[in-house]
């Protein structure tokens, strides 16, 4: 592993961290019920959930700039699945259904087989 794609992952995993909980904002804004149309996109929950999924954005354009390789962001991205699982179960009480599960390893052994092969 080179020093250029170590500091790609650290920005990716941190960048998909926050691009998780931006999501957790705006499903907590999903799930409110509000007087005008207006108050449901612009409120303090949407309003953060796209400030964060802004600076996400921004991260994952300065992770391309470490990377050694043009696919190790797209692949590394794959980890803001496994996350928004995680941080569903953790904040929202979601089930682990078995379904998730495979597809959460699915994720996880693609990444494996890719930086294996690669």
């Amino acid at each position: 592993m080179t020093r250029g794609f170590g500091i790609c992952l650290i920005i990716m995993i941190v960048c998909e961290l926050i691009s998780a909980a931006s999501q957790m904002l705006l499903k907590k804004s999903a799930g409110i019920s509000y007087g005008s149309w207006i108050r449901e996109y612009v409120n303090p929950w949407v309003i953060s959930g796209y400030l964060l999924l802004f600076a996400a954005m921004f991260l994952t354009i300065k992770a391309y700039a470490y990377a050694d390789q043009y696919m190790h962001v797209p692949m590394l991205e794959t980890f803001g699945y496994i996350f928004v699982l995680i941080m569903g179960r953790i904040f929202y009480k979601e089930k682990l259904t078995r379904p998730r599960i495979l597809g959460m390893a699915l994720i996880l052994s693609g990444i494996l087989v890719y930086y294996a092969l690669g």
